[in-house]
This record gives structure tokens, C-alpha cells and sequence, in this order.
């Protein structure tokens, strides 16, 4: 049981650590390129970020647990009703979620409290980072769902897959573009 779990769980914890692989190449492009000012929004954002993403984790890991129950029960039916009841929640407060973002962004910025040089450069990052809350949910919603039947390896492959992708379209973005912190979330979208 010990070397399966093992084996389980080490993609997990390879893809956790490329998640943090994305600010990390964000932040030095952005820091190496951009400057300063850009770094600080860009660093700045990073919490709202991981806050965000955080929730959208948490309801997706919670269905996962689900999903692996129904799945183990080998009960297909509760198994779709509840892959569909959960997509759609998730979904829609995902939406919810993108559009109270949107709403308050100037709300956000202000109770983060960050200097006023960086207040525009924060927006157009947050701006851009916003638009992919619904991507955020899709990816996290399928890797838990093939995590709960128990492949822990196909969430890992596309993470790398979209760590690569980030690194290559944040030089483009931002050194070939020249779009500025908005390439550099573009990117990571």
C-alpha cells in the first residue's frame, strides 16, 4: 500500500511544485525585463492569486472526494449525477466569482494597499488574470476528477505542459509584444 500510495501521490507533489513554477517565471521575466514597478504588481497579485485559485482548489478537491467514493462504490449513476451537480456549482461560482472580480478590482487594490505606483500596472496584471478564473476551475475540476479514479499522472503531464508553455509565451509576450505585465498574465492564462 505504501509504494502506491507513494506513486500516487508524488505527481501531486511534482505538480504543487510547478504551480509555484508559474509566479516564479513570471516573476523573473517580469522583474528582468520590466522592471521594478511591474515586479511589485506582479508580486503583489500573487496572494489574490493563490486566494483565488484556493477556493476553486478546495471545491474541486471536495467533489474529488466524492467522485473517488461513487467511483469505488462502482456506482455510475451517482457517479454522473454528481459529476454533473458538482461541474455545475463550481462552474457557476466560478463565474460568480470571475464577475465579483471583475466588479471590485479597484475595492481589491484598494484594501491591499499597495503604492500608488504600482496601482496600474497591478490592474492591467489583474485585469488579464481575472479572465482565466474559469480556465483555473476546468483544469482544476478534470485533475480532480481523474485524481479520484486514480490517475495522478494526467493532471501532472498537462501542468508541465502549461509550465513550458508559460515560460515560452511570457518571453514572447513580453520581450517580442512588448505587452507589459498584461503578457506576462496572458501567459500565465
Amino acid at each position: 500500500i505504501t509504494k502506491t500510495m507513494l506513486l500516487f501521490a508524488l505527481p501531486m507533489i511534482l505538480g504543487n511544485l510547478l504551480q509555484q513554477f508559474y509566479n516564479v517565471a513570471d516573476t523573473l521575466i517580469v522583474g528582468q525585463f520590466l522592471g521594478a514597478d511591474a515586479l511589485a504588481a506582479v508580486g503583489s497579485a500573487y496572494t489574490l492569486m493563490v486566494f483565488l485559485t484556493s477556493i476553486l482548489l478546495g471545491l474541486c478537491m471536495g467533489s474529488g472526494a466524492v467522485f473517488s467514493i461513487f467511483y469505488g462504490a462502482k456506482d455510475p449513476d451517482r457517479l454522473k449525477s454528481s459529476l454533473f451537480a458538482s461541474f455545475l456549482l463550481i462552474a457557476v461560482f466560478a463565474l460568480l466569482l470571475t464577475g465579483l472580480s471583475f466588479w471590485g478590482l479597484d475595492w481589491i487594490i484598494g484594501f491591499l494597499q499597495v503604492p500608488q505606483e504600482i496601482v496600474l500596472p497591478m490592474r492591467e496584471y489583474l485585469w488579464v488574470i481575472f479572465w482565466g478564473i474559469p480556465a483555473t476551475f476546468l483544469y482544476n475540476y478534470f485533475a480532480s476528477l481523474l485524481r479520484a479514479v486514480g490517475n495522478s499522472v494526467l493532471p501532472l503531464i498537462f501542468l508541465a505542459v502549461s509550465a513550458v508553455l508559460n515560460i515560452v509565451l511570457d518571453l514572447v509576450f513580453v520581450l517580442v509584444f512588448q505587452f507589459g505585465v498584461a503578457g506576462a498574465a496572458a501567459a500565465t492564462v
